[in-house]
C-alpha cells in the first residue's frame, strides 16, 4: 500500500467523514457492517473501508433523507446505483414541483 495507514483513530475518522464521534459510536451498534477494531483500552480504530461505510450511511441519511435505522440498513444492503438514480429522479421532481409552484403564483 502506498504508505497509506491501515487504521485510523476515532478522531481521524470523525474529521475524514464529518460524522461526530458520538454518532459513530451509535452507528457502530446499529449497523453490523461497521465494526471498528478496539484496543485493550477500548479505543476504536477504523479502516478505510469502515470510513467508506460511514460516508455511505451519512449519504443515505442526509442526501436521500432516509432517517429510520431499519430503512438505512435496507438501503445500505441494496444496490448503490439504484439509490443514486432514485436521488437524481427525486431532485428533478423537486425542481419541477418548485417551478409549478412558481407558475401557480403567477397565474393567481
Amino acid at each position: 500500500m502506498d504508505g497509506e495507514k491501515k487504521y485510523y483513530s476515532l478522531r481521524e475518522t470523525e474529521l475524514e467523514t464529518g460524522v461526530p464521534a458520538s454518532t459513530l459510536r451509535y452507528w457502530e451498534k446499529q449497523f453490523e457492517e461497521l465494526n471498528p477494531r478496539k484496543d485493550g483500552h477500548g479505543n476504536r480504530y477504523y479502516t478505510r473501508e469502515d470510513q467508506e461505510i460511514i460516508k455511505r450511511i451519512k449519504y443515505i441519511r442526509d442526501e436521500l433523507k432516509i432517517t429510520r435505522i431499519e430503512a438505512i440498513r435496507k438501503e445500505l444492503k441494496g444496490n448503490n446505483k439504484n439509490s443514486d438514480e432514485r436521488q437524481a429522479a427525486l431532485d428533478i421532481l423537486l425542481r419541477v414541483k418548485e417551478e409549478l409552484c412558481e407558475i401557480r403564483k403567477l397565474i393567481k
